[in-house]
Parts: C-alpha cells; sequence; structure tokens
C-alpha cells in the first residue's frame, strides 16, 4: 500500500470523493480543496488512471517533507530513491504546484526538485538524466502547502480530462471532467434512460461525455501516452488486466442523447470528435437556434449545456437578449424538463427569469462557475408578464423617439443621442450612428450598488433592440468613467472596422468598436456649422484637432487654407481619411505635434483658430502636464499672436465645473462671448452642460 494523491479541479472536491469511494470501496479518504488522498494499491492507482471522469492527476507519492525554504525543499526531494523510480536515459519534467513565503515561484521550486534528481544520479556515478518538458517519459509532480511538500510520479502523465477524442474545439471549450462534474450534479447520472439534450453542444464534449457514462466506456480508454510507461515501479500485467475487463464491461450503444448548436461549423467538429471517440451513433446531431428548439422526445428528461459566458464586454449585448428569448422557450416548450446551465456570469443567468433549485461552484479552467439547475414545473414555466410596453426605461426611450421624430426627419445626420442618464437608475448614453447604436455607460455613483447598476445596464441591452429595431449585434457597449490624462482616446479593442456617417452633407468614418470615443463628437454638430459658417476665405487653424471633423467643415466653408494639428499620429490619419473623403481641395496641412507648445512658434499666421482640448493630459509625448483649468489662460495668450489682424478664436471644452479666467483674457484685449447656448444640439439640450464654449476677437 502507497500514499495516492488524486487532484481535481475545485469544486468538484466532493464528487470526486464519491468516485474515489465506487472505484476503491476500501479507501479511508483525506480530503482538502482540489485533492484527496488514501492508501491504495497500484491496481486502485490504475483504476483511477483509466475510470475515474473527474480527476486530473493521479500522484503515487514517493515523499512527503518540509519545505520552509529551498535546501529543505532540496532534501525532501534527496530522500527519494529515484534510481529505483527511473532509468538516467530516460527524460523527465518536473510540475511544481503552490509557493510560500520561501519558496515564491513555481518554476524555482520545480528546478530545486529537477536539480536534487540530477544530482542524485550523478553521485552514484550514474549518467545525468535530461529534462523534456512536452512529452517526458517521467513526469515528476510536487505539491507545495506551507511549508510541507509532496513528491510523487504523475502516474497519468497529462491531465486526465484530456481524453484523447477532441480532434477539434471551439473558442472556449470545456473541459470534459467538468462536462462529467455537470452531467452528475444535474441527476442525470442517477437515470441515464432518460432524455439527455444538450442545446449549445460547441465540439460536442457534453454529449460525448454522457454516451462514454451510458455505455460504461472508460474514460481514459483512447490514451497512448500514460505516466507510468516507463516508470521502473510500472506492473503491466495489472495494467492490460484492468484494460481488458473495461473494453469487455462496455455496453453496445445507447440512445437518447441529442446535440445542438446555431454554428454549422461547430455541430461538424462535434460530430467528428464523437466519430473519433467511437460514440457517433449514440448521438444524435442537430444545427438549431437553442431559442427556438423544441423537445426532441414527448417524455422529459434534462437540458445541460455551457452556454456563452459575455466574458468580453462586447458579447453581453448580443447575450441578454438571446437569454431572454431562451428563458421564454424553456418556458413555452419544454415543461417538466430539469435544466443545468454553466456560467461564470450569474446575472446572464438572471436574464432568463427562472429560479434555480440548486446551484454548485465549479471552476472551468480559471473561470469560477455555478452550475445552475432548474426543473422547468408549474411554478418555474409562468411567462414573467415584464416587457418593452411596461418597463420604465423602454417607456421613456419610446417617448424620446416621439419627441425627437420631427427633428431627426429634418436633421441632415444619422448619428444622434437618443437617450443620455434621463432616469437616475439607469445611467447611460445611447448615440444612433446609422443602423448601429452605441451604449455608453457611466460609473455609477456610490450611492447606487454594483449589482443593481449591472441589472440596470442588462435591462437597457435587453430593451434596446425591441424599442429602436436595431439588432442586438450591432449595438457596441462601452463603460466610460472619470477619464485622466489621454485615457479617452486609447485603444479598447482591436476589431479595426470603420463606418461611414453623414452630417449635413459630409461624410465621416467612425470606429465604434475600438475606443471609448467614435471618431466623432455628436454634441459638436452645432459648433462645426458654425466653424463652416466663419471659415469663408480665411486661414484655419483646429487645435487638438482628433479626427478632423471641424477642418472638414471649415473647408467645406470655403477656407482658404486649414491647418489640422493633433499629437496622435494615428488621429491624424484618421483626419486625413475623413478630408479624403468629403473630396476636398485646397491646402490642407496635418502636422503631429504637441499642441500645448506648438502654438508658440506659429505667430500670425491664422485668421480662424478653434482649440477643443482635453480637460486633463500627462501623455509621455508631452513636455509637461496639461489642465484646461490651470493652463486656458497660457494657451489662448498663444494662440492669440498667432491671429492675424480681427482674428477669431472659437473655445471649447467639457471640464465639468470649468471657470473662464475672463479678467486675464480681457487684459490680453480679447472681447469674450459665451455662445454656449447655440452650440448645444436639441439632442443634448437636456443635458447641457455637456461642453462649453466661446468666441474670442482680437
Amino acid at each position: 500500500m502507497n500514499t495516492i494523491l488524486v487532484t481535481t479541479s475545485r469544486g468538484l472536491d466532493e464528487l470526486l470523493k464519491q468516485e474515489v469511494l465506487t472505484l476503491c470501496p476500501e479507501a479511508q479518504i483525506k480530503q482538502s480543496p482540489g485533492s484527496i488522498q488514501f492508501e491504495g494499491s497500484k491496481e486502485d492507482a490504475y483504476k483511477l488512471c483509466l475510470w475515474s471522469r473527474l480527476a486530473n492527476r493521479v500522484i503515487w507519492v514517493l515523499a512527503q517533507g518540509k519545505a520552509n525554504d529551498a535546501e529543505a525543499l532540496y532534501q525532501s526531494a534527496m530522500q527519494v530513491d529515484w534510481q529505483m523510480q527511473m532509468d538516467p536515459r530516460h527524460t523527465l519534467a518536473v510540475q511544481f504546484v503552490g509557493t510560500n513565503f520561501a519558496i515564491k515561484n513555481t518554476q524555482f521550486g520545480a528546478v530545486k526538485i529537477k536539480d536534487a534528481i540530477v544530482d542524485s544520479f550523478v553521485e552514484q556515478g550514474l549518467a545525468r538524466p535530461s529534462v523534456e518538458r512536452k512529452n517526458p517519459d517521467i513526469a515528476v509532480y510536487a505539491r507545495l502547502h506551507r511549508d510541507s511538500v509532496i513528491i510523487g510520479i504523475d502516474l497519468a502523465g497529462a491531465s486526465l480530462h484530456q481524453r484523447a477524442y477532441r480532434q477539434q474545439t471551439g473558442e472556449a471549450p470545456l473541459k470534459e471532467h467538468i462536462a462529467c462534474a455537470m452531467l452528475m450534479r444535474s441527476g442525470w447520472t442517477q437515470n441515464t434512460d432518460a432524455p439527455l439534450v444538450d442545446l449549445m453542444c460547441g465540439s460536442g464534449t457534453i454529449a460525448i461525455e454522457a454516451a462514454y457514462i451510458a455505455r460504461n466506456i472508460a474514460p481514459g480508454i483512447k490514451r497512448e501516452h500514460w505516466g507510468f510507461t516507463k516508470w521502473l515501479g510500472h506492473e503491466p500485467a495489472v495494467w492490460e488486466a484492468l484494460l481488458d475487463n473495461a473494453i469487455a464491461v462496455q455496453k453496445p450503444s445507447c440512445g437518447g442523447i441529442y446535440a445542438g448548436d446555431f454554428s454549422r461549423k461547430m455541430v461538424a467538429i462535434a460530430k467528428a470528435n464523437a466519430d473519433y471517440a467511437g460514440v457517433f451513433n449514440d448521438i444524435s446531431f442537430s444545427q438549431q437556434d437553442a431559442t427556438k428548439a423544441s423537445p426532441p422526445v414527448a417524455n422529459a428528461g434534462y437540458v445541460v449545456s455551457n452556454p456563452p459566458y459575455g466574458e468580453r464586454l462586447g458579447e453581453l449585448t448580443s447575450l441578454i437578449p438571446l437569454f431572454s428569448e431562451w428563458g421564454k422557450r424553456f418556458k413555452e416548450a419544454w415543461k417538466g424538463w430539469h435544466v443545468s446551465l454553466l456560467s461564470s456570469n450569474r446575472d446572464l443567468l438572471r436574464v432568463l427569469k427562472l429560479r434555480a433549485t440548486k446551484d454548485y461552484a465549479m471552476n472551468n479552467g480559471k473561470l469560477e462557475c455555478r452550475l445552475a439547475n432548474y426543473l422547468l414545473d408549474e411554478q418555474n414555466t409562468v411567462q414573467f408578464s415584464e416587457d418593452a410596453s411596461n418597463h420604465e426605461f423602454a417607456n421613456r426611450l419610446k417617448k424620446n423617439l416621439k419627441r425627437m421624430k420631427g427633428w431627426i426627419k429634418n436633421a441632415n445626420t444619422n448619428c444622434y443621442r437618443i437617450y443620455d442618464a434621463d432616469l437616475p437608475d439607469y445611467n447611460v448614453a445611447v448615440d444612433r450612428y446609422g443602423d448601429w447604436l452605441v451604449v455608453q455607460e457611466y460609473a455609477p455613483p456610490k450611492t447606487v450598488s454594483e449589482d443593481k447598476a449591472r441589472k440596470r445596464l442588462q435591462e437597457v441591452l435587453l430593451h434596446l433592440p425591441a424599442v429602436t429595431g436595431v439588432s442586438p449585434k450591432q449595438i457596441a457597449l462601452k463603460v466610460r468613467s472619470q477619464q485622466k490624462g489621454t485615457k479617452q482616446y486609447e485603444k479598447i479593442n482591436q476589431a479595426g472596422e470603420m463606418m461611414e456617417v453623414f452630417e449635413n452633407g459630409a461624410r465621416f468614418l467612425v470606429n465604434l468598436t475600438d475606443y471609448l470615443d467614435t471618431g466623432l463628437f455628436l454634441d459638436h454638430r452645432n459648433t462645426r456649422q458654425k466653424i463652416m459658417q466663419m471659415a469663408k476665405d480665411k486661414d484655419v487653424l483646429n487645435l487638438f484637432s482628433y479626427t478632423g471633423s471641424v477642418s472638414v467643415f471649415a473647408a467645406k466653408g470655403g477656407a482658404k487654407s486649414v491647418t489640422t494639428v493633433d499629437m496622435s499620429n494615428t488621429y491624424l490619419e484618421w483626419a486625413k481619411k475623413n478630408v479624403a473623403l468629403n473630396k476636398l481641395s485646397g491646402p490642407h496641412a496635418f502636422v503631429q505635434a504637441d499642441c500645448t507648445t506648438w502654438l508658440a512658434d506659429h505667430k500670425g499666421k491664422y485668421d480662424l483658430i478653434f482649440i477643443d482640448p482635453p480637460s486633463f493630459s500627462n501623455s509621455k509625448r508631452m513636455q509637461n502636464t496639461w489642465d484646461v483649468q490651470r493652463d486656458h489662460v497660457k494657451m489662448l495668450s498663444d494662440a492669440t499672436k498667432c491671429l492675424k489682424e480681427k482674428g477669431v478664436i472659437v473655445f471649447s471644452n467639457n471640464k465639468r465645473g470649468f471657470k473662464l479666467d475672463e479678467t486675464a483674457l480681457q487684459s490680453l484685449g480679447l472681447s469674450i462671448e459665451n455662445i454656449t447656448k447655440e452650440t448645444i444640439p436639441e439632442d443634448f439640450a437636456r443635458k447641457g452642460n455637456i461642453h462649453q464654449c466661446w468666441i474670442f476677437r482680437s
């Protein structure tokens, strides 16, 4: 008898204990998070390698010792008679798990144990074993807990969840042992004659594992590489007998397992995997939409699925309506069925509007997930009455659109704001860009809990498609908080897709997904018109130009020349594209420079200067930090020196609470006119404080 350590994913400990007791009834189990230990034979260890559906690793323990420092760890590894475990000509790898105050790095721990193994051979005058990380002959496993370490042979060689039947997977594959845990927790494994359906089967893992369970196929039967094959302690006869028995107890076939997915490609992958696993004929595959699916048989059974979690922010916009529709479909068509769904996003599961009878924690990889079990009994299949017709946010949005109908019809643009935190509980702005919507979530006030804010956002995303007619796939979601420096311009995605919009006879490229801002500030629509009206025969300077929309309108207004200045080359290139898109002739200069210092060297050149600086910036490309409240007088003083006689400056900014230093500016000989009201468009009128704007004349 020897100590056997069996590891699994967090949350599966109790299930693993039950499984080990089924396979090894005499085991006296010692349990800890993610692992169990017991005294057993090699036959017990081999049986777990072959039959455990839940374990990751089966370790034949060779030593347990101190690891309160590097030397103690080394000495603990030296306790083992390594010449009895491996041939020096064989390769080895050490997997080290855990850290403590002295061993802060798993790689360092692995190297210490490797050194001890190699030294034990060298000290005996034997050849030095070499390290092979990918497919070693001998896999050594070490687990550190506080100041103690367990060292042994990893009999599996690689994680047991790798069943060797998956030829291809999707983007976020479900691990095989997690699929088995889901099936066990769902209740189906106690009643395998009941129908089992996976409505979002992906690469087919749940259905294939179910077929293995129903046919009593050992999960390790197809693995070719084992960690014990070249271990000197291996007993081939015991292993071969277990293999023969496993083949003998397999059931010839099963039925009643159904797997479907919306993606034809994933269904094809699932079929190929099932075929390689030898259970293709045991599963009925179909391409179908889960939100429209009906039960494949009359008698109720089990639905077990691993739906998408919405880990990436942008995915929520399409997943929330999908889960809402799925919940309605469950209530309509799946009465009497048991449903088990795994997700790391409890909020998404709540959108189903089903009451869970039980839920279980389990990790899928590094993601902390919950498996929620639902029984679609009479109480759970009552349709919730809430819909867009009686929802507070939906009603306000409808009211806004009705009020704006005439304005939208007459406005010569296809991009405008339709909602801006009108209701305190729904703290978002919604902008329309052609047939897309951009939803910006403002950081919730401290009085609103994070849970409530998240629930409100989900309600917004749920009702927007119904009220506006925009597809959920064409809703871009952004979270906006207090921005510092150039953060408002930072990339948040890498899609790189531009779309064209129009405004008052001009066309612009916008990017709705990659940046916090889209490339067109909608609140400056009127300001751009004003610049166009003032620009005829003028030399115009657009400072802090962003994507050049003001430059486009200055040129359209007949400017003699337009100079576009910004520190970002990305935005200057974007500005060039906008100018080209509008086929504008005339001299256009594009200058990459720090706008806060560039003015000092360009005196007396411009008739009209537009300045719309950020509130604050500490970009590395700038000589100093920039604060619009602190530095606006200096900037406007420099700008004044760049004006020709009778020149004009249009100055705007969106810093909340900004106070213009009128006394200092008047001392520069500037007349001041506040034009904020006339520069706020109608779709921003409810919140007239989005920016402030002035005209200065020399």
